[in-house]
């Protein structure tokens, strides 16, 4: 039973701690949302935000409203997610961060602290281009969102939006560390899950209005796409290719190990939803690089979201960093090393390289089956509810983040109660989430 779940979560201290510290931090950041820059009109940006749409509500989204509030996160948490993308892609052609990486708990330490340093760089990067943008910015009223332009101004700025920005990236290592779930994720989650009251209220203003367009039959549509999508991205997000393993028997002294039957799982979707939000914070650049190089602005305008442009960079994209993070995370080798020196192997394949070239064809399939739902389902809704006029707020990558962070997070907690023998959200049948009925998907 749901209710029951819930009552336990509380019941053990250890997981009351970090859920009520999860709940704590999310509740800091949201209260920073609301903390405006110095020197900007807030209600002339919120104007301006809402009147131009596309990339500036694209980025308003990831941001939970703190760009139309010009608050000291409105660079979000996109900084982190660039340099984190940069020191990956560098980890793979620069041998001395390979190593690094090789080198465990020290050098993933190492590697964190490069990204941190990254970060920080961008954000005075992206800092100064916000800061120039918005001097030049007007509301369609006509009054300007800086009224006091001038190096004084870029420079505050600068500093709110990098303070900001580190303090996010601080907020999401304590969630990660002594929370419950991913705290980048989260954080992402939160201020997508905070922009739902707004858009059901702009979405009951569309259909309460006379002539905009938004009678029963779209109404109708757009809750039938939203259920058809969640239930896609829950099937696809529990979707496995179970690999059977077989263990061979071991006389340890007098007794007999091994001989059982198991099997490796692998996730049809392993990069989660890292891959559309990398793919979104790419599509970003575009917007700052113009900011700096006026002959780039044309290039801006063309990749605006919505545009065929930007849907194909998005699904090449999308598709790019399934795999590639994939390849980061999961290493065929050492698992078929681990298999070989714990006596396991897989049923009619040579333990060893052939085994791992076995688990890499069948892992690179599975991905791209998961690269492909997770490209239709941050694309198509959008274009579908386009065609018929419907005023869709969030689109499928929202969807995709919010659903996709939810289930991993619910996870998680269902890992701690049933570690302590605590019924979870399904009662005494066992976890739904974790469960036995899990969808396989053959490849």
């Amino acid at each position: 039973m749901v209710t029951s779940g819930i009552t336990n979560m509380f019941r053990i201290p250890e997981l009351r701690k970090r859920l009520l510290f999860t709940l704590g931090i999310l509740g800091v950041y949201r209260l920073g949302i609301f903390v405006t820059t110095p020197g900007v009109d807030r209600v002339a940006m919120r104007r301006v935000v809402q009147s131009s749409g596309g990339l500036l509500g694209l980025f308003n989204l990831f941001s939970g409203g703190a760009l139309e509030q010009l608050s000291i996160f409105a660079l979000g948490i996109m900084p982190y997610i660039s340099a984190s993308i940069i020191l990956q892609l560098l980890t793979v052609v620069i041998p001395a961060l390979e190593k690094m990486q090789k080198e465990g708990e020290v050098g993933r330490r190492k590697i964190t602290q490069y990204t941190r340093y990254g970060t920080i760089v961008l954000s005075v990067i992206q800092g100064v281009s916000i800061a120039t943008y918005l001097e030049s910015l007007r509301d369609p009223t006509g009054l300007m969102v800086v009224q006091t332009p001038g190096w004084g101004f870029r420079m505050l700025t600068v500093v709110s939006l990098a303070a900001g920005t580190a303090f996010i990236m601080w907020m999401g290592e304590q969630i990660t560390e002594r929370g419950v779930g991913n705290g980048i994720s989260l954080i992402i989650f939160a201020g997508i899950v905070a922009r739902i009251p707004d858009a059901i209220y702009q979405s009951w203003a569309a259909y309460r209005t006379p002539g905009a367009g938004f009678d029963e039959f779209k109404v109708a549509l757009l809750v039938a796409v939203m259920l058809f999508v969640v239930a896609v991205i829950v099937f696809f997000e529990r979707g496995q290719r179970r690999i059977p393993i077989q263990y061979a028997k071991r006389v340890v002294g007098r007794r007999l190990y091994g001989g059982q039957s198991t099997h490796l799982p692998l996730k049809v979707n392993t990069s989660g939803v890292i891959p559309p939000i990398f793919a979104s914070s790419i599509l970003l650049f575009p917007a700052t690089l113009s900011s700096w190089f006026p002959f780039l602005s044309r290039l801006s305008d063309e990749m605006r979201p919505g545009t065929w442009i930007y849907n194909t960079l998005y699904v090449t994209l999308i598709i790019f960093f399934a795999y590639f993070y994939t390849a980061v995370t999961f290493n065929p080798v050492d698992v078929a090393d681990n298999l070989k020196k714990y006596g396991g192997y897989v049923p009619g394949i040579r333990p060893g390289k052939t085994t791992a070239d076995y688990i890499d064809h069948v892992l690179s399939r599975i991905t791209f089956g998961g690269a492909i739902y997770i490209a239709a389902v941050c694309v198509l809704p959008t274009l579908l509810i386009n065609r018929f006029g419907v005023p869709f707020y969030f689109g499928g990558t929202a969807l995709l983040i919010v659903v996709g962070v939810a289930l991993d997070t619910v996870q998680q907690i269902e890992g701690h109660l049933i570690t302590r023998h605590y019924e979870g959200f399904t009662g005494p049948r066992g976890p739904r989430i974790r469960g036995r009925r899990v969808s396989t998907v053959n490849a």
